[in-house]
């Protein structure tokens, strides 16, 4: 399980990162992304402008004006200069002229106003990257039908940048859906570093182009650079930057720039790294020189003074010039090799400063230069380390050794020489090497810390800011991996998890309209309509010009026979936009509770007129033309599956034609069409079961409506269906529960009176069975020639005669 996150507080990161993403996903045209990551940001904190002028610009674009220009427009005395040119541009959309007149006036008489942190100019692509292009590209397949074409590019858009709403919201439509943990991996908490045991690993900086901000280097890709490497596993696997600590360290093998702020020291050399000398053209070396004196450390230095770098007119020659001495000139490297370029930080360190350890002394050589470039100091040194001079060194070894060495130094023919500088006989140790000037004690950048292990001020700063950094896009990632949790549930019609994903969401993101609308779809899918009412409610207070969802509040409230509200709703759905088909969809909804078939199917054509991929529109038309016309009815809901082949109502609509023509063999497929889109409907298992029963397999529909019943314990058809089939089975005692269940819950339904009073009679219980039909003649009189049918029937004979119903 991932770590929990820290809550989410509105920091300068956190808004400057939604900032920049809004403004991609605006800049791509992908409203649909803008329109969720720019509704995240402002319910973190309302009284953001900065959230308020970017929420109204997605709502703007995403052709809402009036969502818009409630938003920004406040009271005189809260409302800001930003927020006075959105009212303008909202009133030039609706066409209220005069207003966004004098909307523009107020702005030119503020000449002291500063654009908020989103309105600032910034750098727009004029070309999409790679992920936008494979986003539009699975929408487009999507509209053809080219489901395999979509899910493709939808899935090779979120490999590329995974911020991208839009293409999970088509990988929704499709039903096509990975794991959660496939398409968004889970990331670990950002973890601040500090001073304390990282003196050798590259400090965090924040560059500025971190995840939502497009990189000159890259093309303007968010992700095209980022590649999995062998990196440690440790909290730098953020979105948050894109600099080069995120890899960790560099290989020493690899070829990198050197860097001006690492230290060279005299620490002990790894044993695959020499000194290159003409030696390398004859061969190995068949006897070591000193190599345990030549590997030892140095000791600090006792001296100071200033140094300067003096490259020889030889190729491979540098000479270190001492204020109090005469230069040592060293011979490094071949005729075959070239100058390397050396750089003050790599020769020189500071006085009395430790030794690093290997890690750093070999990255200091072969990751600045490709050689050691304090090899001379450390025969120098090592040889000022024995105590004496030359001449009394050599006086204090034996014969055997001074010939040895002289053998092995006329073997690799070395061309160093010993400087002209004196050295004291008395052992005196002097300094390897002096002082680095002023230049080479700043050159530490924030990319690697000072050599002491101890950071800066700036180096400590940067670490907190680029800590900010990755909590900011810590949070923005794991917000949008819950929501895409419930999201995916939704598109699976598993609504009791989504509903628990949904209870997962901080507070903030709970109380916003598009939470309550899916939290309100989810309930309608369960058949909770109660539940349902109020959170579509919840829904409009938020947002009252809110258009989206609202086809299934007014169905909602259709089943539910609301028949005020629903007129209500229609007639300020008309008012918001009259050319938006859920508006027509709820007038239509409107007309069919009023028994206005004609006119209610009329509006449902205007609904499909005005966008041709609403299928729901079709679908109520094909539900108002099934009682009249089937053929026609069929032609609607084929229509329906054009617009969308995963709207399961369409698959049960043409189901209960073919029902109704008595081809059972075609209801049975478009039946369980719409139960595999759909797999915990309780009605669709029981119309399975249905068809099951009338073929004759009362098992097989028993085990359905057992099923049904479980996912919708509530559901009254079902279970009286289940009912019947009990007494078909002669389980008398199971059928009286579920009917005694339906009688009290629904004490008025004649049916069930009808059903419990033949289970009755079938038990031999006269008394209730007279009781029952009492009953049955109080709530229906019309039953009277049913009730004289069901009288006169032998008792054993088990052929149904009441109405299905």
């Amino acid at each position: 399980m991932p770590q929990d996150a820290p809550p989410a507080i509105l920091t300068p990161h956190l808004c400057r990162r939604y900032s920049s993403l809004i403004w991609y996903c605006l800049d791509a045209d992908l409203t649909k992304s803008a329109l969720f990551y720019a509704e995240r940001y402002f319910v973190l904190d309302p009284k953001n402008h900065d959230a308020r002028h970017l929420y109204a610009t997605a709502l703007l674009q995403a052709n809402q004006p009036h969502s818009a220009h409630r938003l920004v427009n406040l009271p005189p005395d809260a409302r800001c200069t930003g927020c006075v040119d959105l009212i303008a541009k909202c009133c030039m959309k609706l066409g209220r002229h005069r207003q966004a007149r004098e909307a523009l006036e107020t702005c030119l008489r503020d000449h002291t106003y500063v654009p908020s942190q989103s309105m600032n100019s910034r750098t727009a692509r004029s070309f999409p990257d790679e992920a936008i292009l494979c986003c539009h590209a699975g929408t487009t397949a999507l509209k053809g039908n080219l489901h395999e074409s979509a899910a493709m590019s939808f899935r090779q858009a979120l490999a590329l940048n995974p911020m991208l709403w839009e293409a999970f919201e088509g990988l929704c439509a499709i039903g096509d859906i990975p794991p959660i943990e496939n398409l968004f991996p889970v990331r670990s908490l950002p973890v601040r570093r500090s001073g304390d045991g990282v003196a050798s690993t590259s400090v965090p900086v924040a560059t500025g182009a971190g995840f939502f901000t497009p990189d000159a280097g890259n093309g303007g890709n968010l992700f095209r650079g980022w590649k999995p490497m062998d990196a440690p596993a440790g909290p730098r696997d953020s979105i948050g930057t894109n600099d080069s600590s995120f890899y960790g360290e560099p290989s020493f093998q690899g070829r990198t720039r050197a860097s001006r702020s690492q230290p060279t020291t005299l620490a002990v050399q790894p044993p695959a790294v020499r000194p290159l000398s003409s030696a390398d053209e004859a061969g190995p070396v068949t006897k070591k020189l000193r190599s345990t004196v030549r590997q030892r450390t140095a000791p600090p230095s006792s001296t100071a003074a200033d140094t300067h770098l003096k490259p020889s007119k030889s190729a491979g020659t540098v000479s270190v010039a001492s204020g109090s001495g005469p230069t040592d000139d060293r011979t490094k490297s071949s005729k075959a090799r070239a100058r390397p370029a050396l750089t003050i930080a790599n020769i020189f360190s500071s006085y009395g400063r430790p030794a690093q350890n290997t890690a750093a002394s070999s990255r200091s050589h072969v990751v600045g230069l490709g050689k050691p470039t304090t090899g001379a100091a450390a025969r120098r040194s090592s040889r000022l380390q024995s105590g004496g001079s030359k001449i009394a060194k050599v006086t204090k070894l034996d014969p055997s050794t001074v010939r040895d060495r002289r053998r092995a130094v006329a073997k690799t023919r070395s061309q160093s020489h010993d400087s002209g500088a004196e050295e004291d006989p008395g052992g005196v140790e002097q300094p390897a090497f002096v002082p680095t000037s002023p230049l080479a004690q700043n050159a530490h950048t924030e990319s690697s810390p000072p050599p002491s292990g101890t950071w800066t001020a700036e180096q400590e700063q940067a670490a907190q800011e680029a800590y900010e950094v990755e909590l900011a896009d810590y949070h923005i990632y794991e917000v949008m991996r819950k929501f895409a949790s419930a999201a995916r549930a939704m598109a699976l019609y598993d609504c009791r998890l989504c509903l628990e994903e949904l209870e997962t969401l901080p507070a903030q993101h709970k109380r916003s309209a598009s939470v309550m609308a899916m939290l309100g779809k989810a309930h309608y899918e369960l058949g909770q309509y109660p539940e349902a009412e109020r959170a579509f409610e919840a829904a409009r207070n938020l947002e009252p010009y809110r258009l989206w969802d609202m086809e299934v509040y007014s169905t909602l409230l259709w089943h539910l026979q609301r028949n005020v509200r629903l007129s209500f709703l229609a007639q300020e759905l008309l008012s918001t936009d009259p050319k938006s088909p859920q508006a027509w969809i709820a007038v239509g909804n409107c007309f069919s509770l009023q028994k206005e078939k004609t006119q209610a199917l009329t509006c449902f054509r205007r609904a499909a007129q005005l966008d041709p991929t609403c299928a729901y529109a079709y679908t109520l038309s094909g539900h108002e033309s099934i009682d009249e016309d089937l053929s026609k009815a069929i032609n609607f809901f084929q229509s329906a599956l054009r617009a969308d082949a995963r709207h399961y109502n369409a698959w049960y609509g043409l189901g209960t034609c073919y029902m109704r023509m008595s081809k059972l063999r075609l209801a049975d497929y478009h039946y369980k069409k719409a139960s595999q889109i759909h797999p915990q409907n309780a009605v669709l298992l029981g119309c399975v079961g249905v068809v099951r029963e009338r073929y004759g397999e009362l098992d097989k529909a028993l085990e359905l409506f057992n099923s049904a019943i479980e996912y919708s314990p509530e559901n009254a058809l079902v279970r009286y269906h289940r009912a019947k089939i009990l007494i078909a089975m002669k389980k008398y005692t199971e059928a009286v529960q579920d009917l005694e269940h339906l009688r009290d819950t629904s004490p008025e339904e004649s049916n069930v009176l009808f059903q419990l009073a033949r289970v009755y009679r079938l038990m031999g219980e006269q008394e209730k069975f007279a009781q029952l039909l009492a009953e049955v003649r109080d709530v229906a009189p019309k039953s009277a020639g049913k009730i004289r049918k069901l009288v006169e029937t032998v008792a054993d004979v088990g052929e149904e005669v009441m109405d299905e119903g």
